[in-house]
Order: structure tokens, then C-alpha cells, then sequence
């Protein structure tokens, strides 16, 4: 038997430590998981420690920032993409990152070990970076959700929303293999929109490519030309002569609108009232308008699903989930929701209330409401939602392809009848 010191949060949330007896640091977890308690480190009291020379938290700190600093010497290209912060978290290491949690979070591990042990497995140094981080801010007493939080550019709200859920319902380990499966959606609806949208794009660039060398390049020689001659050209002609002429004499102004355009632009969403408002009007884009909506409706679903699970309450859990949704507007509809179920109204009236949702899943919501299983049927919501995604995403190509046609129809026509009738008039007037 030795003796072990412990720290972890208890199904509230508190920060509990102390120390106990035992004969290995399996038992240790054991005892903590059977008291609800999530351990985050759990270590071994040497004699040296009771005797009093245990190193303190300021020099384990430091040296775990020592340790998280050592690079290898032969690893020049992570290290200069580090350096120049270019190495951005990919969506493949979130979710590798996830499922290993899961699993170590699962075993009994401690969150400190499983951390440690995944930051001297990373080969992003970017990635190594954050997590020596999340260890400095758990032995400073901070929870794992707010540890996340410190990181936005690596771990999106949605996920820091799931976490704070599992530290406080203590189940850890469902909420990041919920955080996998949401992150593993979220690829591959990013691969279906890339496979639709690959052929558009291609299209449109080479379109926009076609347009701008014949407008730079293309018409002010013909416009000399016809100059010389004389002729009388058709409106088209003039049209796109003076629209060539603008861009060549205006190109670094039309440049200069456009980056303030999009400055302007990111300045306004990145407050409440524009973000709210660019949220609702992508809500109604044709064609990607419903797409959106599913996603975010599929988060709503899935997330209240999990948060009812876990037995926190329905004015809570909507508090939480209208964090978790990643669309302000239908964040703000969650919160109506919740202000709805705070006056006394049913989660069904106030859901229909917000007009989000269709009358199956509105169906749905009724009957778990009533049968008292309302998580496994916002799951099934969610599973509907899910496939609707899929089926929209594969068939926005479908819908893309004949809106570009057209439109490289029309572009087409207007630099034939621009560039070629003062031909043809030309040679009809030489020829009679």
C-alpha cells in the first residue's frame, strides 16, 4: 500500500484534491470514478514528498515548458511553420485528437497523463503548443472546458460547449466520442461540398480568367482598330469598350474598393447585430440557404439530445445548446425557446413558436416530450437531419451546373455581338 495524491472535479464542476492509500493508481481511479469524480492528476507520494522536498508548482511548470519547447533538430520546415504561424490545427488532428481522449478518458487515465501523453505524439508544433498550454491552465486549477476555450482558433465553440457538458455531467468520455462523431460529420459534409462545387468553380474561374484577359488585353486593340476605320459600332461594342476602358484606367481603385469591401465587411459581422443578421440572411442563400439550416438544425438536435441524456435541465441544457449551434440567429430562436420554457410553456409550443422546424420533427418533439424520452428522439432528429445534409450536399451540383451554362451562355453571346458584328459590318461594307 502507498500513498497517493489526487486531484479532479467532482459532477459540479469543483476542483476537489486530497490524498488517499492504495495500492496502485488503478484503485485510486476506481475509488474517484465510483465518487463521480473526473481525476485530472494523480501521483504517487514519495518519502522525499512527505518529507517535504517535493518541487513546486512553479518549477513543474516551468519545466513542462522547458519540455514543450524542445524541438527536433531535424524537424526545420515544422519548426519555421510554427514560427511563422502558418500550421493551423486540421480537422483530421481534431478528430484523431478526440477519439484518443475518448479512449484514455475511458481507460481511467488521468486527464493530465492523457494530455501529456499526446502532446510528445503530435507532430504539429502548433498543436504541441496548445496542449502544453491546457496542461499549465489544469495545474492552475482551471476546468478542461475553459482550458479549451483559451484556444478558439483550435477548438471551435461547439466543441468547448460538449466538453463543459461532460465535466459537468461527468461523463468526459461520451462527450468528446460526441465531439468525434460531430467533427467526422462536419468532414465529410466539407468533402461532399468540394466534390459538388469542384466542377462550378472550375468553370467559373476559368470564366472569370477568360473575361478579364479579353477585357484587358483583348478589346483595346479592336477598339484601335475600329477606331481607325471609322466604323460605327453597335452598343454592345461601345459597351464593352467602355467597361474596358474603365478596368484598365481604374484597376487600382476597383482593387482597393474591393479590400475595403471585404474589411468592411468582416468589421460589421464581427458584431452581435451584424453577426445576427448575416446569420439569418445566409439562412435564405439560394441553393446553399437550406443546407445551412439542417446543419445548424442537426446541431441543435443532437447536442440537446446528449445534454438531456445527461440529465441537465431543459432551461440549462438550451442555454448550453444555443452555444453549440454556430449560427447566431438560430442561437437566438434556442434562447426564445428557453425563455418560452421558463414562462411554463412545453418544449413542443415553444418550439413551434420558432418556426424552425418541420411538422415531423415538431411530431418528434411532441411524443418524447410526452413519453419522457425525448433525447433518443432528438437523436432520430438529428439522424434525419443528417441525411437530408448528405442528400442536398450531393445534389448541389446537380442544381449548380445549369445556372453556370447559362450564365457562360450569356457572357459568350455579349462578347460575340460585342467583338465580332463590327467585323461582319466591316467586311459588308468592304465588300459592297
Amino acid at each position: 500500500m502507498a500513498n497517493f495524491r489526487y486531484s479532479g472535479r467532482n459532477s459540479s464542476g469543483a476542483l476537489v484534491a486530497g490524498t488517499m492509500t492504495a495500492g496502485s493508481s488503478d484503485e485510486v481511479v476506481a475509488v474517484l470514478q465510483k465518487d463521480h469524480i473526473i481525476p485530472i492528476d494523480i501521483a504517487r507520494v514519495h518519502r522525499e514528498e512527505n518529507k517535504g522536498s517535493r518541487p513546486s508548482r512553479a518549477h513543474t511548470v516551468a519545466r513542462r515548458r522547458r519540455t514543450s519547447q524542445k524541438t527536433d533538430s531535424g524537424d526545420v520546415w515544422e519548426t519555421f511553420k510554427a514560427f511563422l504561424n502558418i500550421a493551423p490545427v486540421s480537422l483530421d488532428e481534431l478528430i484523431i485528437f478526440s477519439r484518443q481522449m475518448f479512449s484514455l478518458i475511458k481507460a481511467g487515465l488521468p486527464l493530465n497523463k492523457a494530455l501529456k501523453g499526446l502532446e510528445t505524439s503530435v507532430t504539429n508544433l502548433a498543436f504541441k503548443k496548445v496542449l502544453a498550454d491546457i496542461l499549465v491552465s489544469l495545474e492552475n486549477g482551471l476546468d478542461l472546458a475553459t482550458s479549451l476555450g483559451r484556444h478558439p482558433e483550435v477548438f471551435p465553440h461547439l466543441f468547448v460547449s460538449l466538453v463543459h457538458v461532460g465535466e459537468n455531467t461527468g461523463r468526459l468520455d461520451e462527450a468528446f466520442e460526441e465531439v468525434s462523431r460531430y467533427l467526422a460529420l462536419e468532414q465529410k459534409t466539407r468533402k461532399l461540398v468540394k466534390k459538388a462545387t469542384r466542377y462550378p468553380l472550375f468553370v467559373l474561374a476559368s470564366l472569370v480568367i477568360a473575361v478579364g484577359v479579353i477585357t484587358v488585353f483583348v478589346i483595346p486593340i479592336f477598339a484601335s482598330t475600329f477606331e481607325r476605320l471609322g466604323a460605327n459600332l453597335p452598343w454592345q461594342t461601345q459597351l464593352l469598350i467602355s467597361v474596358s476602358d474603365f478596368v484598365v484606367g481604374y484597376w487600382p481603385l476597383l482593387l482597393m474598393a474591393l479590400g475595403f469591401g471585404v474589411w468592411a465587411f468582416q468589421r460589421v459581422v464581427k458584431t452581435i447585430d451584424g453577426r445576427l443578421l448575416w446569420d439569418k440572411r445566409k439562412l435564405h442563400l439560394p441553393l446553399a440557404g437550406p443546407i445551412l439550416e439542417r446543419v445548424a438544425l442537426g446541431r441543435f438536435a443532437r447536442t440537446f439530445s446528449m445534454v438531456m441524456g445527461s440529465g441537465v435541465p431543459i432551461v440549462q441544457g438550451l442555454t448550453i445548446v444555443s452555444g453549440a449551434v454556430g449560427n447566431a440567429y438560430v442561437a437566438s430562436q434556442v434562447r426564445s425557446m428557453r425563455e418560452g420554457v421558463e414562462r411554463g410553456e412545453s418544449l413542443y409550443l415553444t418550439a413551434a413558436a420558432s418556426g424552425m422546424f418541420t411538422p415531423l420533427v415538431l411530431q418528434m418533439i411532441s411524443v418524447g416530450e410526452e413519453t419522457g424520452t425525448i433525447d433518443e428522439l432528438l437523436g432520430e432528429v438529428a439522424e434525419f437531419y443528417d441525411s437530408e445534409i448528405e442528400y442536398q450536399v450531393e445534389s448541389l451540383g446537380d442544381a449548380i451546373e445549369p445556372i453556370l451554362i447559362s450564365l457562360m451562355g450569356i457572357l459568350v453571346l455579349i462578347m460575340a455581338l460585342g467583338v465580332f458584328l463590327p467585323i461582319w459590318d466591316l467586311n459588308t461594307a468592304v465588300q459592297g
